[in-house]
């Protein structure tokens, strides 16, 4: 049975998600796109506490809503040549070539995105084309990196799936062993892919975001939250992501 509780509070005129679990200090976090933010706090710890805490560090969360707001996102996509779109953490740009035969995707020149679909394909399916190659892909990189962290970490995923996720960038349900991993995975470098794989399976240790969840962390991955800063600042889609 969880022990967390969530509410709201307003703090000089900015919303905070407080976030009550079984753990020893508090925590805050500033996420993306829009700088929400949240603060883990122990369970024994007041709102009039939290707010406290907020406050002494209004000037940060304010330089991380201010990063956040500049940093670089993408538009919709429409999938016609010329387009900007990323793969591992490098951008590409994209080229439709209409022609008979089975739709592809190919890498040229370390530059270009070759997108090849069928005459008459609309923008639904020139993504669907393109989606489609990066799940392929993406499942390429996943199945070797989960073999080499069950080794490491000692614990069984007994099933993995790729889904694209609007406001994670994985899951985990402990009770069967199974991770979602969000398909966006692909657009950013593989080390970032390899951080969240990680997280996903040090909850199968430990549930909860705490002071143990950071020990392990710390232990198998000593870079994770560069990592994860790194993850933070790619480009981000036209999507609104809340992680």
């Amino acid at each position: 049975m969880s022990t967390e509780e969530k509410h709201q509070i307003t703090v000089n005129g900015l919303v905070v998600d407080v976030v009550r679990k079984n753990i020893k200090n508090l925590h805050l976090a500033v996420y993306p796109p829009a700088g929400r933010i949240r603060v883990a706090a122990p369970l024994r710890v007041n709102d009039e506490a939290v707010r406290l805490f907020t406050i002494s560090r209004l000037a940060w969360i304010k330089r991380q809503q201010e990063k956040f707001q500049d940093q670089e996102r993408q538009s919709e996509r429409e999938y016609i040549s010329g387009e900007s779109h990323y793969y591992q953490g490098h951008r590409y740009l994209l080229n439709v070539v209409y022609r008979e035969g089975t739709p592809s995707v190919t890498i040229r020149n370390n530059k270009i995105l070759d997108i090849f679909v069928r005459p008459g394909s609309n923008t639904h399916d020139r993504e669907r084309v393109l989606t489609n190659w990066y799940r392929r892909r993406l499942k390429e990189e996943i199945t070797p990196l989960i073999a080499k962290w069950e080794a490491i970490i000692g614990v069984q995923v007994a099933e993995w799936g790729v889904k694209k996720m609007k406001t994670k960038w994985g899951t985990c349900n402990i009770e069967a062993g199974r991770i979602w991993l969000n398909l966006e995975l692909i657009k950013k470098p593989v080390h970032c892919l390899e951080y969240i794989i990680v997280h996903e399976m040090v909850h199968l240790l430990e549930r909860h975001h705490n002071e143990r969840f950071m020990m392990y962390m710390n232990r198998f991955m000593p870079l994770w939250q560069h990592y994860r800063e790194e993850l933070n600042r790619a480009p981000l889609g036209y999507e609104t992501w809340e992680y």
